[in-house]
């Protein structure tokens, strides 16, 4: 199995016997929820698909695994949505098939997804690969591999003694406890722990701190996570080291008052 991180994106490709392309958490629509909420911004929906065709396009992918959060709005469809979502998806599909791992916010999303496109919330493995948004229990046959999931978009705030600063969408790979989460141990299962892969989000305002990801999790994974065997890496690929790490960092700031943290 072969892993790509694709800066621009961020996004992910996975290749085995296929080549995926793995994008979470688009949000379109964000900008009416945002507005509902007195901060107007003038939609990027353009922008935003315009970005994801250019990953498509730079790496020739044979499917598109969404996982989740298509749209934004909960628990309707706006205005915008409506507009904006039958247009997005037939962008995507003459370019490339897709499939939909749906998130919470994709209430409603079926009505435009064609015949095969619409995964179960679950998860399911496809080409040795599993693959679910992250808001749910994982389906108990995810057991035994590695479990790619959206919903959490991670992101890295590092600052130094300086104070300069890098804020970033990062990826977080953690070990599981796989008997809390559910999930069935092959029989052939080595040492070597279950470990997932949270996925940054597409959409480029959607960031959450990772150290808030480990501090109050929110998600059966983010729970279920091995804190003292976790890694984070940069959507370049960029490996910047164990999150404990970054806790024990933040931790001495807190302590401090001040000095390198997060």
């Amino acid at each position: 199995m072969k892993l790509e991180f694709v800066k621009d994106g961020p996004a992910l490709v996975i290749e085995n016997t296929e080549r995926l392309l793995i994008v979470a958490d688009l949000h379109f629509g964000i900008e009416a929820d945002l507005a509902a909420h007195g901060i107007h911004f003038r939609s990027h929906t353009k922008e935003r698909l315009a970005r994801l065709m250019q990953t498509i396009d730079a790496t020739e992918p044979d499917r598109l695994v969404l996982l989740g959060d298509i749209k934004h709005s909960i628990p309707s469809l706006t205005r915008q949505e409506w507009a904006e979502i039958p247009g997005i998806l037939d962008t995507i599909r003459r370019r490339i098939p897709i499939l939909v791992f749906p998130g919470n916010h994709d209430i409603g999303i079926e009505r435009f997804l064609k015949i095969g496109e619409l995964q179960q919330k679950e998860g399911a493995v496809i080409d040795d690969v599993a693959y679910f948004h992250g808001h749910t229990y994982p389906a108990p046959d995810l057991g035994g591999h590695l479990i790619v999931t959206g919903h959490h978009h991670p992101q890295v705030s590092l600052h130094d003694e300086v104070g300069c600063s890098l804020q970033a969408p990062a990826y977080l790979r953690v070990a599981i406890d796989t008997k809390a989460l559910g999930l069935k141990t092959p029989s052939s299962a080595g040492p070597t722990p279950a470990r997932a892969l949270l996925v940054p989000a597409f959409n480029e305002i959607a960031g959450y701190d990772i150290i808030k990801i480990a501090r109050d999790p929110f998600s059966p994974i983010s729970r279920c996570m091995k804190q003292d065997d976790a890694e984070i890496i940069l959507a370049d690929g960029t490996y910047i080291g164990p999150l404990a790490m970054l806790l024990n960092d933040a931790a001495d700031e807190v302590k401090g008052g001040g000095g390198r943290g997060v």
